[in-house]
């Protein structure tokens, strides 16, 4: 099969969590994923305690050594500090496959330090492409005016914007795509910085609590837009005083981030394309309560369920107005995923493979339309409880109420999936419980049973007993 002609430089950048790290040994301090991810985060949690950012570090390294070396290849995760995700190594074979791509030529995975602020790691990033596209340009004729295409995941999408619309960026680039990406923060940030693992998930034999509140990056994650209730109605995080668990001046500087990021961007004349992929339809998070020192997630803002990629809101995919009245861009693209598999779901490889230069696929037909499934799974499951699903489709979907689902809960082993078919509940509701599954990661397939184009897969990481 003959590969679409690309001439740009194309750079994948993964969300937090999304690349390895080690030591200045060469030690890795954080490299697991997949069927080990359960028994190595036990091997790894001191490792991981003991990289707990000082508060004085700011936009800088804490020199400690550690640095970043490749992305993730499977499901990985860290509780406490952010959902589980699945690996790169599918997205970059694919790149690869279906484009005129080579890693390590016009094919760049951009690993960074995911503890540090994101204004650090897009000073990185900054050198990594100044060499990366002159060397590439330099290489021949027709490729002198290259430019660089942006391919981000998440949180690389925040490092990717403040490198473009805070320190020239957008001189070099030629679009920037985003899966995923909290332009506006998410409310999992927050949860995970208020409450921490203690009241979380399972027993891990080390607090990773006070590891996760020294993260600048995680900061940056948090909310920018009201989402605690407040006498008033809705505040900001950072408005509120004494709120446990985060670290006020790493809140004040992640909402000056942001504004930068605005007032930047508005300033522009002539803006950089950005195609914001956006999931939608899964239960999300969107607002909460404070008691106390816990926070209580809730679905609702303003009394409507505006739903996500089960981790970042629809409200925060997009960025927003300087004066935060609107958005900046609409979107791209809004499969039926959860956060964590986005960039990996065939809708969005679609829509990549029409921004790269490639045709879009033909349309399927109306038998073959994918059906909104909205997926509400654990993403964290403690030793030997059932692992429950529960599926919603919406009422104007034709059928809704009789269709025919299967869920296949895979471990990241690869070992066979334990299949379930789903119990129709009615008025558009369905469910299974799964036996218990051991510790380790799993992928959870839903689907229409007979459309193959449907299809949303989250993520669980199953923990395991103390020893």
């Amino acid at each position: 099969m003959s590969r679409t002609r690309v001439t740009d430089l194309v750079v994948v950048l993964p969300g937090i969590m999304g690349s390895r790290l080690a030591n200045a040994d060469g030690k890795p301090v954080w490299d697991l994923s997949g069927g080990a991810l359960w028994r190595g985060l036990r091997l790894f949690g001191p490792s991981l305690a003991s990289l707990r950012v000082p508060k004085d570090t700011g936009n800088d390294h804490p020199g400690d050594g550690v640095v970043p070396v490749g992305l993730m290849r499977d499901v990985h995760a860290i509780p406490g500090i952010w959902h589980p995700i699945d690996g790169y190594t599918d997205l970059l074979a694919w790149l690869e496959r279906e484009f005129t791509l080579t890693a390590g030529e016009n094919l760049i995975p951009f690993p960074y330090d995911w503890r540090l602020s994101c204004r650090y790691n897009a000073e990185r990033l900054q050198e990594a492409v100044d060499q990366a596209l002159s060397r590439w340009q330099d290489s021949a004729p027709e490729r002198r005016d290259a430019r660089v295409v942006f391919v981000c995941h998440s949180m690389g999408g925040l490092v990717a914007r403040h490198y473009v619309e805070r320190l020239g960026g957008h001189e070099v680039t030629r679009r920037l795509i985003t899966l995923g990406t909290p332009h506006r923060g998410s409310l999992a940030a927050l949860a995970h910085l208020v409450n921490g693992l203690r009241k979380g998930w399972g027993p891990l034999g080390i607090d990773l609590t006070a590891f996760a509140r020294s993260l600048p990056s995680l900061h940056q994650l948090t909310p920018d837009y009201a989402c605690v209730t407040a006498p008033g109605g809705l505040a900001y995080a950072r408005d509120l005083p004494n709120l446990p668990g985060v670290d006020p001046a790493l809140l004040t500087d992640a909402a000056a981030f942001h504004a930068d990021l605005r007032r930047a961007a508005a300033d522009r004349t002539s803006a950089v394309p950005l195609h914001a992929i956006t999931g939608i339809r899964q239960p999300t998070h969107t607002t909460a309560d404070v008691t106390g020192d816990t926070l209580t997630p809730l679905w609702l803002i303003n009394g409507t369920d505006e739903r996500g990629d089960g981790t970042v809101p629809r409200l925060a995919s997009r960025p927003a107005n300087a004066d935060l009245t609107g958005y900046t861009v609409d979107e791209a693209h809004t499969p039926c995923e959860q956060h964590g598999a986005l960039q990996n779901n065939q809708g969005v490889r679609d829509a990549l493979a029409g921004l790269l230069g490639q045709d879009r696929p033909f349309h399927r037909g109306e038998e073959d339309e994918t059906v909104p499934l909205s997926v509400l799974a654990p993403s964290f499951l403690a030793p030997g409880d059932p692992y429950e699903v529960t599926v919603t489709i919406p009422s104007e979907t034709p059928d809704h109420d009789s269709l025919h689902l299967t869920a296949d809960l895979r471990p990241a082993t690869g070992a066979d999936p334990v299949s379930r078919t789903l119990r129709n509940l009615g008025e558009g509701r369905y469910t299974a419980t799964f036996p218990a599954p051991d510790p380790g990661a799993y992928r959870l397939a839903v689907r229409v049973t007979a459309r193959a184009e449907t299809k949303v897969t989250a993520l669980t990481l199953v923990g395991g007993a103390d020893a």
